[in-house]
């Protein structure tokens, strides 16, 4: 199972108007959504997103927030991680010896507790966390005995 990042969920709204990265396009159209999460902190993110737009372009705004309210967050009912107990103590491990960007371990500690694998461009900012990580701008292919994406050869 996969926990995606915000900037999957952004691509995915790329997609929805054809301009998203093709690799992306190509791994959202693939993989079952239901074998998905995201972290409430995701949900913070793009909530915020779509407030700072709503302020800037009203138009823009109203577009991504129907598309926040009518297709994300339906698609991943009862599938959004919260930040709990377990997360956060598993989180403070990872700031020790050295500071990490606390969306980033956060979202990093919800992985590990779940067993799920970050979905992210971003592999740099969690490559010091020992998450599982996947990011399908890169070239891709399935592992299929193990039912999962890895980065291609």
């Amino acid at each position: 199972m996969y926990l995606l990042d915000t900037n999957v969920i952004s691509e995915s709204y790329k997609a929805l108007r054809g301009r998203a990265d093709p690799s992306v396009a190509a791994w959202l159209a693939d993989v079952a959504l239901a074998h998905c999460a995201i972290s409430s902190l995701t949900l913070m993110e793009l909530e915020i997103g779509v407030l700072r737009m709503q302020r800037r372009d009203a138009a823009q705004g109203a577009l991504l927030r129907a598309w926040l309210e009518q297709r994300v967050i339906p698609e991943f009912s009862g599938r959004v991680l919260a930040v709990d107990a377990g997360v956060a103590l598993r989180c403070a491990r990872l700031h020790v010896p050295d500071p990490a960007s606390e969306r980033d371990a956060l979202l990093a500690a919800t992985a590990l507790v779940h067993g799920l694998t970050v979905v992210t461009r971003n592999v740099a900012d969690f490559a010091a966390t020992g998450v599982p990580l996947f990011n399908p701008w890169r070239r891709w292919a399935v592992q299929e005995n193990r039912g999962r994406y890895i980065a291609a050869p």
